[in-house]
């Protein structure tokens, strides 16, 4: 996972407000896991994208 582009192509700004443990916690996986904070968070995002594709209404909702 660590030798994998997680944050390719074009880039775009995002500014967010989070809880201030959340962001410690990061900052401790950044350091420990020598990738950057901007790897980090793509790569969750991407996960929670991938697992909940409802939302983008891509998939049919179980009724």
């Amino acid at each position: 996972m660590k030798s994998q582009k997680h944050n390719e192509g074009d880039l775009k700004d995002l500014k967010v407000k989070i809880e201030k443990k959340v962001v410690e916690d990061l900052e401790i996986m950044v350091k420990n896991m020598n990738m950057s904070m901007d790897d980090i968070v793509v790569i969750a995002l991407k996960r929670f994208r991938s697992s909940h594709t409802d939302y983008m209404k891509q998939v049919p909702r179980a009724e």
